[in-house]
């Protein structure tokens, strides 16, 4: 930190306001049966079974109590969670400390007069100023301090969440008129460093129609975190579920670790913690065919370090491949059971319509890339048909005959469906293996 070399009546003095820590204090510790005995008492059972009356009739105070003025028995282990060193007194902080990504700053500021006069009419500004831009915390222009009296203090506290990373600067300022009247202009400089607290790695995958988010959290503080909430928010389009290992308990606390549950512990220095979820596309969301890009939605982080002092990050949007949308999509209804050699068949197919506008009217042909002989399976009859227009996000099933020219396990392959009136050939239908017999 630093400050102005400006000799001046008054002076910022700032305290940074943040939860105590635990006072540990681990004294040698000793059993009262170790200053009368050895261990090897226990070896007897018999002198073992007179050793409570013996300590009993010693009458050891606690170290605690309020009679033992001399404190002659504070290094008396009367309970095991002596050992503990844990006090039960809290300390106040008492360095700056680091400061975190997510957490708010407060500080305590507190503006002296050092000076043997009454200084008037003071106007006092608190502000932070990051690397990009700089945030009014307190200022008093509109209401004055009326006077602060020789060796008076004027008290105030200032709040910021932080929610940049690198070089900070507190700055305070005050115009005052000091004793002879003078007007004077007093600045101040606090500086601090603002560091991230922990990293968020992800990866993305696509199975199918079904995308998995995974997202490994590491703490890099030096306390421990607990995550009380790492929810993933979807964009528009989307849906997720956390995925969670499977634990066997009873259903009959099932809802009561649902509404309390424990927060998740990342231990300090590089602990890690992982997280799994599930998207899925909204498939009946009518603006699908609108969204452009592969934004699939972000992580919201919250957690408390020491004694409950929360924390709070959003990452930015997570990004996945992108995923080419159908505007149209056949499905096979029905395929006979069984395909003879040369005889017709029919396929029942039904013709969806993903988009939210009107389209056709189609038709359905084979692909002219493969030559007529060549084909194992083909068109019985007219070798084109033709479909009426299917309204937005509707459908119309058709039959579609066909004729085995081959023996065996062939492919029902080539399946094209062309729009009249954008013009677009659609090649919807996946290769589909069917077994062709004599009779």
């Amino acid at each position: 930190m630093s400050s102005s070399q400006t000799s001046h009546s008054l002076a910022f003095r700032v305290m940074r306001l943040c939860r105590p820590t635990l006072h540990v204090d681990t004294p040698l510790l000793v059993d009262p049966s170790d200053l009368l005995v050895g261990e090897d008492i226990y070896d007897d059972p018999m002198a073992a079974s007179h050793l409570p009356r013996l300590l009993g009739s010693l009458k050891f105070q606690p170290s605690g109590d309020a009679a033992d003025l001399g404190y002659r028995n504070r290094f008396l282990l009367n309970d095991s969670t002596d050992s503990m060193g844990l006090s039960g007194l809290l300390l106040l902080p008492q360095a700056f400390g680091a400061i975190y990504l997510g957490e708010t700053f407060c500080s305590y500021i507190s503006i002296n007069n050092s000076s043997n006069f009454e200084v008037r009419d003071i106007t006092i500004k608190a502000e932070i100023q990051t690397e990009k831009q700089r945030i009014l915390l307190l200022d008093t222009s509109k209401s004055a301090v009326e006077s602060i009296r020789a060796g008076g203090r004027y008290d105030f506290i200032v709040e910021h969440d932080v929610k940049e990373l690198g070089a900070h600067t507190l700055v305070c300022t005050a115009h005052y008129n000091d004793g002879d009247g003078e007007r004077k202009h007093l600045p101040q400089f606090f500086k601090f460093n603002v560091a991230n607290p922990l990293s968020v790695r992800t990866k993305v995958r696509v199975v199918k129609d079904t995308t998995f988010i995974e997202a490994c959290i590491e703490n890099h503080t030096k306390s421990n975190l607990y995550m009380d909430q790492v929810e993933f928010e979807p964009a528009q389009n989307w849906s997720a579920a956390k995925l969670k290992a499977d634990e066997h308990s009873s259903d009959e606390n099932s809802t009561a670790r649902e509404t309390f549950r424990p927060p998740v512990l990342i231990r300090s220095g590089g602990g890690i913690q992982n997280y799994l979820y599930q998207l899925k596309s909204s498939s009946q969301s009518s603006d699908q065919i609108k969204v452009e890009g592969n934004v699939l939605g972000k992580l919201q982080i919250t957690w408390r370090t020491n004694l409950g002092e929360p924390g709070r990050l959003q990452t930015q949007q997570i990004l996945g491949a992108v995923i080419a949308r159908k505007e149209i999509d056949l499905q096979v209804v029905r395929l006979p059971t069984t395909i003879s050699l040369g005889r017709s068949f029919s396929v029942h197919i039904d013709l969806l319509n993903l988009t939210e506008r009107e389209l056709g009217p189609f038709e359905v042909s084979l692909s002219p890339d493969d030559l007529p002989e060549e084909r194992a399976i083909t068109i019985n009859g007219l070798q084109k048909m033709v479909l009426p227009k299917v309204e937005a996000f509707g459908s119309i099933d058709f039959h579609l005959n066909l004729v085995a020219m081959k023996l065996g396990v062939q492919k029902i392959t080539g399946i094209r469906i062309y729009e009249y009136k954008e013009g677009k050939t659609y090649n919807p239908l996946p290769d589909m293996e069917v077994f062709v017999d004599l009779e």
